[in-house]
């Protein structure tokens, strides 16, 4: 028997007593050990209690170490194969070797061994996160995973398509797959003797290299819900007669009202107007959609729309929460047609600033539907077209649409003087082909028309948290904690290695300033990624904690009941708080459950979103690499080390690696001086830009090789 089965097998005898200690001579009679193999166990027990795992009391007996320094999670792995488990105050870090045999998402206990000390720039102590040793798998997780069915020596495995997963799945039987198939695989047990996991094939989902096949397996990979049962959608048709039965409401159908959407948008939650009240000051006026008039508590539809948490967008389609005759339908601020809005009123005083607020049921009707690049061409001028001025109605609208943006940008800056971070990066939409092929990538920027939009529903979500706390009513908060300390010295040791000094980012608001000074750096959008990485995860709670990226103390999300159900129970928390029953419509801890259920839907969602876009990307890059006349494409060097230098692709927020060494490619010469491919590589310094070509795309391991094509731009 070798130590690790023997590990296994001491940790299970604690597992049914781990409150009780034993000795050497019962854990040997239990392991059935005799003669020289009872010799071994005292070595074996002598190095799990130096490796944490088991805690020796006098008298050569042994326990579990269980108390402070033991923890339960749900451990997540990075593509590395490091695993990170939640713990309160912060997370604990397994290395590969003390994972035993966890796998993504599975519910562990873990005992911490020692800090994790890294050195930064200058030598100095970058952080002290916790390490810890996986003890117990107290849970499995009971996602299934999609994977690549392939023979190896003999013998079949399934790798993952998830990177997460450190390990391919030993399987026996293939039920119909071909190699290179696309399966779904149950986890069944470890294979001890392989030292991975084991499982059986449940679906054959087609050949891997098919890219019509990609949404489906990324829906199956996350387990999404891609179609809605028979009695949902008939409350759906049902419940949009409910128009006929508004309610009292305040009659805003004379009003100038707009909304703003993306071009392929089809659910408009959305819409905008400003006035001027009674007392000269400027009323803002956030028009959300009524989802809570058409989706009522308890039924068939609100189950489905609280299992599904919120709609994910995949390039090619969606997985809406609502079916589509109320999400495209009757809950969609369409123009020209009357509508039930939830809104929110915002007074401002001269300088722009929120000074009252207050709230009302409304039918509107949008007077007119622009999409983001209609109204940055109207707020713009007409510039880029040469559109003449609009007269009439049209004329009215482009006023609106100035007097928005003048407001909107005055919130902003107040934002980030506030603190607020700018960690918008811009934004990639990817182009779709027949046959689930990927055909151009096009950037989306954050131009003037979507800040006017985000800033009018950020104002309208703060109001909303506010109102409802205010009352004194439980609030579904929108949460994002400061970062820890040892994470903002982990970024500022990360900076320093890139060439940035700035010093401290811990003050209240150096981290906002920093970013400020770098946003038109080569390496700006590199640098917010890795801010990004040191921030907590925005999230959901029953208590308000306060929205550090925003530099806001309540906040909330309300604007998108359409697509996020956090939005709908926020609704008709509002409307319990406006009715003054002095009843909400949910309890905190009604809330507390709800907020974990939302996270984990947001979080899964957006996972989902990226997983397939990236596959798109390494697929479209392979494509190019096999073409063998790849074309040059601007990257910039975002570190360096011994083997080579690695490189993001402007806008497609892809890295791969250029090699000082490459076997693949010619070599190069060029550059000032005739200087040899070598010699310019040698001299790459982060933040340098440089055109670079694709060579290889391994996409199940997610590496990209790509060669130089031309020096750096000093």
């Amino acid at each position: 028997m070798k130590y690790d089965e023997a590990r296994d097998r001491i940790l299970g005898i604690f597992k049914g007593a781990a409150r009780s200690a034993l000795s050497a001579g019962d854990i040997a009679d239990r392991l059935g050990l005799r003669g020289g193999r009872r010799k071994k166990l005292d070595g074996w027990l002598a190095r799990m209690a130096k490796e944490g795992l088991l805690a020796r009391e006098p008298g050569n007996r042994y326990r579990l170490p269980w108390g402070r320094d033991v923890y339960s999670g749900r451990v997540n792995f990075s593509r590395s194969g490091r695993g990170f488990v939640a713990v309160p105050g912060g997370e604990v870090v397994v290395e590969k070797d003390a994972l035993r045999t966890a796998l993504p998402g599975d519910r562990v206990k873990v005992v911490l061994t020692q800090g994790v000390g890294r050195r930064g720039g200058a030598g100095r102590r970058a952080s002290d996160r916790q390490q810890g040793r996986v003890v117990a798998i107290e849970e499995r997780s009971q996602r299934d995973v999609v994977g690549t069915l392939r023979r190896r020596g003999g013998k079949w495995t399934v790798i993952p398509f998830d990177p997460a997963y450190p390990q391919p799945f030993a399987v026996s039987s293939t039920e119909g797959a071909k190699d290179g198939d696309r399966v779904i695989v149950r986890f069944s047990g470890w294979l001890q003797s392989a030292g991975r996991p084991e499982g059986r094939i449940t679906e054959v989902i087609g050949p891997a290299d098919d890219p019509s096949l990609d949404t489906l397996s990324v829906i199956r990979q996350y387990a999404l819900r891609d179609e809605f049962p028979v009695p949902v959608i008939r409350e759906a048709e049902t419940a949009s007669q409910r128009r006929n039965d508004p309610g009292r409401r305040v009659d805003l159908r004379d009003r100038l009202v707009i909304t703003i959407d993306p071009l392929r948008a089809r659910d408009f939650d959305d819409a905008l107007s400003l006035e001027r009240g009674r007392d000269g000051c400027l009323v803002l006026g956030v028009h959300i959609a009524d989802v809570s008039h058409f989706v009522l508590p308890g039924t068939h539809l609100d189950r489905e729309a609280r299992e599904r948490g919120t709609s994910v967008y995949f390039p090619d389609k969606v997985l809406p929460m609502l079916p589509e005759q109320l999400s495209n339908g009757e809950c969609s601020l369409n123009p020209g047609v009357d509508r039930l809005a939830f809104s929110v009123f915002l007074r401002l005083d001269a300088r722009g600033t929120v000074s009252g607020r207050s709230f009302a049921k409304t039918i509107i009707r949008s007077s007119a539907r622009l999409t983001y690049e209609e109204a940055l061409e109207h707020l713009e001028g007409g510039v880029r077209t040469g559109r003449k001025r609009p007269a009439g109605r049209a004329a009215a609208v482009v006023r609106l649409l100035h007097d928005l943006n003048a407001i909107a940008q005055n919130m902003r800056r107040r934002r980030f003087e506030g603190g607020a971070l700018d960690l918008d990066s811009p934004e990639c939409e990817i182009v779709m082909g027949p046959n689930g092929m990927m055909t151009d990538i096009r950037p989306v920027p954050n131009d003037i028309s979507h800040q006017l939009v985000e800033e009018c529903m950020i104002a309208a979500n703060e109001a909303v948290a506010a109102e409802i706390v205010s009352r004194g009513y439980p609030v579904l908060a929108r949460v994002h904690d400061p970062p820890k300390e040892e994470k903002l010295q982990d970024l500022e040791c990360e900076l320093e290695n890139l060439g940035f000094r700035f010093g401290s980012l811990a003050g209240k608001g150096r981290l906002s300033s920093f970013l400020a000074s770098v946003s038109n750096h080569p390496l700006g959008e590199h640098v917010k990624m890795l801010v990004l990485r040191s921030m907590n995860r925005a999230m959901y709670a029953a208590e308000e904690r306060g929205h550090f990226g925003l530099a806001k103390a309540h906040y909330s999300h309300f604007t998108s009941p359409i697509r996020r159900y956090a939005d709908l129970v926020m609704h008709r928390q509002l409307a319990a708080c406006l009715a003054g029953a002095g009843r909400p419509a949910y309890s905190r801890e009604e809330l507390a459950r709800l907020a974990a259920e939302c996270t984990e839907a947001d979080w899964r969602a957006e996972e989902a979103e990226r997983r397939l876009v990236e596959l798109k990307k390494y697929r479209f890059l392979a494509r190019e690499a096999a073409s063998g006349a790849a074309p040059a494409r601007d990257a910039v060097v975002v570190s360096v080390a011994g083997f080579g230098v690695f490189v993001e692709l402007q806008g497609w927020q892809m890295q791969g690696l250029v090699a000082f060494r490459d076997r693949g490619e010619q070599s190069w010469r060029g550059g000032a001086g005739g200087r040899s491919r070598r010699q310019a590589l040698y001299s790459l310094r982060p933040g340098d830009k440089l055109k670079v070509r694709v060579l290889r795309v391994d996409e199940e391991r997610h590496r990209i090789d790509f060669a130089l094509v031309e020096p750096a731009v000093k």
